[in-house]
């Protein structure tokens, strides 16, 4: 029996072949950047197993991160359990109704209603136990390495007393405790993603009459390098009273440094053994008499 056969015989509620094949890819995407992350970082051992075994509830937290403005350097505090916001609400509702997720304590963002919007977790292989809630203006999420079920009628079992153990290396050395090692981006000193920073402001009159100068100076300048100044006389551009306005319109989405941000770059394959030969000789500075006579070496 085929693969697609038998997912088809799953039963009623099978996943479509194409959301199936969506979930697989971003998969794939997700152990890449960890595997990555992984050859520059120390790490707890286990880390790139683990990928291996990566659920598509954990793929799906780490891509949504990713969507959001996380890079590949920055992937490695949210492993070692850093504490991250993301200025986006609709994130806290869509990982409270993923599979396996649970409601949790936590003594995080205490100034949240935690009645209406309480913490919840969820277990894994990578995240080992993802814990995230509501702030102000979004979500909050962070990896643990140890879950936790304090509360209620429940005796503390061993998870509890790791946990416990886990808080005080917190309180020791000022870091998180993360799945795969420590973070110094706790609460108070938290990852920013997404941050909502293009606040609608009005300039002053004379700060809007030096920037319309300069941006009409600038405009000025490019008419006429870029044609004749003929031409640029004979089809100027149109007339914008507020050029102002258009400034931080450039970029659209995700503009900015991209996935791998300032990470570091390796060199896989050999090096070519031309540039390496051109590299290694020695070129001494021209000097005025060939330059007079442009001779050449």
């Amino acid at each position: 029996m085929s693969g697609g056969i038998g997912r088809a015989l799953r039963g009623a509620h099978a996943v479509p072949a194409g959301e199936e094949a969506r979930a697989d890819e971003m998969r794939t995407r997700v152990r890449l950047m960890i595997e990555i992350t992984a050859r520059a970082g120390e790490y707890r051992r286990g880390l790139v197993k683990a990928a291996g075994r990566l659920s598509p509830e954990e793929a799906v937290i780490l891509a949504d991160l990713e969507q959001h403005g996380l890079q590949v350097p920055q992937l490695r505090d949210v492993l070692r359990g850093g504490h991250v916001l993301v200025d986006e609400p609709a994130l806290y509702e869509k990982w409270r109704a993923g599979k396996g997720s649970h409601p949790r304590l936590s003594s995080h963002h205490r100034d949240i209603d935690k009645k209406r919007y309480p913490d919840f977790g969820m277990r894994g292989h990578v995240v080992r136990e993802k814990l995230h809630g509501r702030t102000a203006q979004g979500t909050w999420v962070q990896l643990e390495k140890t879950p936790a079920a304090f509360g209620g009628s429940k005796l503390p079992s061993v998870d509890d007393l790791r946990h416990l153990w886990d808080y005080l290396v917190y309180r020791f050395t000022g870091s998180n405790v993360g799945p795969w090692g420590l973070s110094r981006m706790t609460e108070r000193r938290p990852m920013y993603l997404s941050p909502i920073v293009a606040v609608p402001t009005t300039l002053t009159p004379p700060v809007a009459r030096q920037l319309t100068q300069a941006l009409r100076r600038i405009e000025a300048d490019d008419d006429t390098t870029a044609v004749s100044r003929e031409l640029a006389a004979r089809f100027p551009p149109p007339d914008r009273p507020d050029l102002g306005g258009e400034l931080g319109q450039a970029l659209s989405g995700r503009g900015g440094r991209g996935l791998f941000g300032n990470s570091e770059v390796w060199v896989t394959q050999a090096p070519s053994r031309t540039a390496a030969a051109v590299l290694r000789e020695r070129h001494e500075p021209l000097t005025r008499e060939h330059w007079r006579t442009g001779g050449t070496r």
